[in-house]
């Protein structure tokens, strides 16, 4: 049998970290449309965000004037290279707005609380099926790929069947244990790269893609694609834009991309 090439890993850049920089001082230091421009022609695969009620980094103008951007640059593009939108956020009426406004390629559902300062939990899908059945109704009702949080430690039987029967189109790993775990020992790292491993893997049987996302460098997301190969898409912000304090934009994607590349060689 002839063994299959490994898949792509897409690059998304979450640019809530601009945003939340620009809004520190007020006006339009850094322009974020402008870096979102920046960042696609660097490599970035794809652009994420994330908006809150409280505006606090991604402000409602922003969703709209970036969906504009990506919009015109796609139209130059190929459906190979193009530009992925990538909407995350609890699923409230502002973000059902959103959705049906911008249509972006994807809806990820994440659990926040309003006042949460970050992503920091996976769904309880058994718990929360009959409310993200309902979500999903309506995500997929308005042309957009869905994407659930997914915490793999809390990932049981229970959680496994609920998710045969919600059948997103994609889960999105949630990634801030494999990074403590990957800096804390090696064999920590490999009990939990096999953890993540896991549960994609029965997202693959289940006909589910499988994204991630939450703390990965460019140091730790070679070895979480290398040990995963389900993985299509890495949301990244944070330690991207703090990388690229010292290295830049460009040279940061480029060493992204690279540690994303030979993880699938």
């Amino acid at each position: 049998m002839k063994r299959q090439s490994p898949k792509k890993c897409k690059l998304s850049v979450n640019v809530n970290k601009i945003a939340t920089l620009r809004n520190s001082r007020g006006g339009n230091v850094p322009d974020v449309i402008a870096v979102c421009r920046d960042l696609i022609s660097f490599g970035a695969e794809g652009i994420t965000i994330h908006p809150r009620p409280d505006g606090r980094h991604i402000r409602v103008n922003d969703v709209y004037q970036i969906s504009k951007l990506l919009k015109k640059i796609n139209q130059a593009r190929s459906k190979a290279s193009k530009i992925e939108f990538n909407i995350e956020g609890y699923p409230n009426a502002e973000f059902f707005k959103f959705l049906k406004d911008t249509r972006p390629d994807q809806a990820t559902l994440v659990p926040d609380p309003p006042d949460v300062l970050t992503s920091n939990a996976g769904w309880k899908l058994a718990e929360n099926e009959n409310k993200l059945r309902s979500v999903l109704r309506k995500v997929h009702g308005f042309g957009v790929r869905s994407s659930i949080f997914v915490d793999v430690f809390k990932f049981n039987t229970a959680e496994e069947r609920a998710l045969a029967r919600l059948k997103p189109n994609r889960i999105e790993l949630y990634t801030e244990r494999y990074a403590q775990d990957y800096d804390s020992s090696a064999r920590e790292r490999k009990n939990s790269a096999t953890a993540y491993a896991r549960v994609a893997t029965i997202a693959e049987n289940l006909g589910i893609e499988v994204n991630a996302g939450h703390d990965l460098t460019s140091e730790n997301v070679g070895y979480l694609l290398k040990e995963t190969p389900q993985i299509l898409e890495c949301s990244i912000g944070h330690a991207l834009v703090a990388e690229a304090l010292y290295l830049g934009f460009k040279k940061t994607i480029e060493k992204y991309k690279k540690a994303m590349r030979s993880a699938r060689v």
